[in-house]
């Protein structure tokens, strides 16, 4: 160990420590002022992101070799640190109104993100396998942060169970990979399958079972059937973080694993990822027309939205387009988090303190009655369907062109049917709040409002800049080292 790897791992060091200072501070904090807690949890946070920004147009390898910093992963982990901020915004009210203010919070949330850094920069089977459990055991005690309600125990319990059941997958397939190889370093890894010093079999089943723990994390189906009831029972404002900061986790460890170890894989995933791709969307899509729950609901749609995100997955097979489809991803994610954010933050609003108005008929007359929430929310939809003059439309547009060009057509048919679907049940919650009366109440939050009004505005704006987003994704490379 030297300096040089301390400096490249300086922000996940920066967010640890933050967090046993939250920790400390918090016994000092008086019950009824929180919000101090909360503010200083967002400076962290900001702090945090002026440290990885300053690591961005560099790369290096730290702790030999087994973390890596690249343009990819300060792309993601700025996106896992503002995702870390919209929740911190969102909390901060919800966690007072539904008596919820504990000091663990916001040093969960930031162990959790710090995971999501380590797996995005693990370059090394074993710290993947460590970062995924250092970012998922957080997030099992977040889920039942509400302990006196038995949905969110239940929430908790079965986020423990099968989040333990996959990771009990990646292990094996670890084991199986070093049996193969010899070696759990990625850049070994590709050495020794390009020399042909593997067992391919055992290298094979390997491979197989980490996708299998990776998909779990994902929630991609047939490894879906968790999202929907922790989505529910979990606080709303720890929904949203896993809806989309665990979500991009996923598919950037996937990216980074089956992409930079398993190159010559490519051959023989690409249609296993076809197949996931194509029944997450179609499965997703079709179950959330059934949802009444605006929870629910969201949750089988971003179980969808992953299938749409393992496009690029496939896509990348195709070395020709590789760059291409990881910039499509890059932008997607961008767009979906926005978009997601924003969904959110119009849920919380209308959530009541007894933990109801979550159902579609509470949205009657909301476009009627709050004329910018509703707006705001027909945004959001409109851009998860993926409509013109919105991110989402942009989004979906590059990963579909990504998916064509690689030569899987059928694919992004799929992709587009699957849109078409969704537009049912997205377009009757906008059907629901402009076209039936009602009296809805929402909770007047200046930091809710902001998150709902400015990802709005985010989502609309930014559509008129797609290739100078686009172009900026491609800039964040992923090493092939």
């Amino acid at each position: 160990m030297n300096l040089s790897d301390f400096i490249l791992t300086l922000p996940i060091i920066t967010l640890l420590v933050w967090a046993l200072l939250l920790l400390v501070v918090d016994l000092w904090v008086p019950k009824g002022r929180k919000g101090i807690v909360a503010a200083l949890a967002a400076l962290g946070l900001a702090v945090t992101i002026g440290v990885t920004l300053a690591q961005a147009g560099g790369s290096g390898l730290a702790f030999q070799n087994m973390i890596i910093v690249d343009g990819f992963a300060v792309y993601l982990n700025v996106l896992y640190l503002v995702s870390g901020l919209v929740v911190v915004a969102l909390s901060h009210d919800y966690l007072k109104r539904m008596n919820l203010e504990r000091g663990e919070f916001y040093p969960l949330m930031f162990f959790s993100i710090a995971g999501m850094m380590l797996v995005t920069q693990a370059y090394n089977l074993i710290v993947v396998f460590l970062a995924l459990e250092f970012l998922s055991i957080p997030l099992y005690v977040l889920a039942g942060l509400a302990r006196e309600r038995q949905e969110s125990e239940e929430s908790s319990l079965k986020y423990f169970l099968l989040g333990t059941f996959s990771s009990a997958f990646v292990l094996y397939g670890i084991a199986l990979i070093f049996g193969a190889t010899a070696t759990t370093s990625l850049m070994l890894i590709v050495e020794r399958v390009g020399q042909g010093a593997v067992n391919l079999p055992l290298f094979l089943a390997g491979a197989a079972l980490i996708l299998v723990g990776f998909a779990f994390k994902l929630a991609a189906v047939p490894f879906h059937e968790w999202a929907p009831d922790v989505y529910q029972g979990a606080p709303t404002p720890v929904s949203s973080f896993m809806a989309v900061a665990v979500k991009a986790a996923g598919v950037a460890v996937l990216l980074r694993v089956f992409l930079t170890a398993f190159p010559t894989l490519a051959a023989e995933m690409a249609p296993l990822g076809w197949g996931i791709a194509a029944l997450t969307m179609l499965i997703g899509n079709i179950l959330a027309i059934a949802q009444t729950n605006l929870k629910r609901l969201l949750a089988y749609s971003s179980i969808s939205h992953g299938g749409y995100l393992l496009m690029a997955f496939v896509a990348y097979g195709n070395p020709q387009v590789a760059g291409q489809a990881v910039a499509a991803m890059l932008f997607y994610l961008l767009a979906y988090t926005l978009t997601t954010f924003g969904a959110w933050a119009v849920v919380i609003s209308v959530e009541r303190a007894d933990y109801q108005g979550l159902e579609l008929e509470d949205y009657a007359g909301l476009g009627l009655k709050y004329p910018w929430l509703g707006v705001a929310m027909l945004v959001f939809m409109l851009s998860l369907t993926g409509i013109p003059l919105t991110m989402g439309f942009w989004g979906k547009l590059f990963l579909f062109r990504a998916t064509v060009d690689a030569g899987y057509v059928e694919l992004a048919l799929i992709g587009l049917l699957s849109s078409l679907i969704s537009a049912y049940y997205y377009l009757r919650v906008v059907v629901m709040m402009f076209m039936r009366s009602g009296e809805p109440r929402i909770r007047r939050d200046a930091w809710l409002s902001l998150v709902a009004v400015g990802s709005a505005l985010a989502v609309v704006g930014l559509s008129l800049l797609p290739n100078q987003i686009l172009q900026m994704a491609a800039q964040a490379i992923l090493s092939l080292q």
